[in-house]
């Protein structure tokens, strides 16, 4: 009795329910197509923002669900300095940030050019500019010559969870999955996405840097997808918020005997829960884009600015004149007088709950 989905006669002809994929499917879809038209309508600075801060957030969280964490500075600066977009400083950045941002930028900016062996070896070695993965030599730009298991436990007492198939079947294995890539064009292409990041994960074809690979894969996919470079959702960003599912999954699916419904059905819906974070952060930023386009003529001081910014971005309880006088670093008196200008200039209003202290909110338009 075969162990693992790779070793049934079937591999890797995968089937699913189309019904019960069809349904999140479109929901995907049409939430992706909406989110696409609205950043086609704002402004360039506020797009090119939104970009960028998508980008960093996908290289960030994809390396902390493997649990390697970057420096926030250094990702944004390399990106940047990679999309000609001007940034304040310069700043060093280590040659592990800026192998991650070559990769993520390759898959996503050249999503129409195809896959090949090259191109992924060109991945890898990037991940893993020193050969080494930590404290340990590993083989870089080139797929693995080793056996390879997911384990834990301590020394003694691992438990596998899963192994790979055999390092001399990786080529072959990983020449079908790259046809397929290329040449497959009767599958919508989320799903595509969905089914290749599953493929990969199972050959497993490198010493280190799989899942970093997969999901990098993923965003390649989505990409052709939109038929657009441009990123504004980050779907690595909600794997990590769902990990423990994701690792679940994904171990449950590679003993299945080739269907992967279940695998899809959870992608899918980790999408659309990324999609939907998006639409609501973006609701937020265009709120905040309109109120100062808004107030561009206002006369309005640092303190009032800065509270202004904090409310705009979300703030946290009740506003009441101490806390803006803590916040501010300024006196009661002060803080009192900043929120009466406001409340004069009609951007602040006394919130109706009333109450023993009066709190403060802004007038929403």
């Amino acid at each position: 009795m075969p162990k693992y989905i790779y070793q049934y006669n079937q591999w890797p002809n995968f089937t699913w329910n189309e019904k019960r994929i069809g349904s999140i499917l479109g929901k995907v879809r049409h939430l992706q197509g909406k989110i696409f038209g609205q950043m086609s309508n704002i402004g360039f600075t506020l797009k090119e923002e939104t970009y960028l801060s998508t980008l960093i957030l996908d290289v960030l969280k994809s390396s902390e669900i493997e649990g390697e964490f970057l420096n926030y500075e250094q990702v944004r600066s390399s990106i940047a300095q990679k999309l000609g977009i001007e940034t304040s400083g310069i700043i060093h950045v280590s040659r592990d940030v800026e192998g991650v941002v070559e990769m993520m930028l390759d898959a996503t900016k050249n999503y129409d050019k195809d896959l090949t062996n090259e191109r992924l070896f060109g991945w890898h070695a990037s991940l893993f500019p020193n050969g080494y993965s930590g404290m340990y030599k590993i083989d870089t730009g080139c797929y693995r010559t080793d056996k390879m298991q997911v384990v834990s436990g301590s020394m003694g007492k691992e438990k596998v969870h899963f192994e790979a198939p055999h390092h001399n079947e990786v080529q072959t294995e990983m020449n079908i999955l790259i046809d397929w890539i290329n040449n497959e064009n009767d599958i919508d292409l989320v799903v595509k996405s969905a089914i290749a990041h599953f493929w990969f994960i199972i050959i497993h074809p490198f010493d280190d840097g799989n899942g970093r690979i997969a999901r990098a894969l993923t965003d390649f996919f989505l990409a052709k997808s939109e038929d657009s470079s441009l990123r504004f959702y980050s779907l690595s960003n909600q794997i990590l918020a769902e990990k423990k599912t994701y690792y679940s999954v994904l171990q449950k699916v590679q003993h299945s005997s080739g269907d992967i419904t279940e695998w899809l059905e959870w992608f899918l819906n980790c999408l659309y829960s990324s999609l939907q974070l998006t639409e609501t952060t973006f609701q937020k930023v265009l709120y905040k884009s309109n109120f100062w386009e808004l107030h561009k003529e206002t006369d309005l001081n640092s303190r009032q600015r800065k509270m202004l910014n904090k409310l705009l971005d979300g703030f946290d309880g009740k506003l009441k004149t101490s806390k803006w006088a803590k916040i501010a670093k300024c006196s009661s008196d002060t803080a009192l007088r900043d929120i009466k200008d406001l409340i004069s200039k009609g951007i602040l209003k006394q919130e109706e709950s009333g109450g023993r202290s009066t709190n403060y909110e802004l007038i929403t338009r």
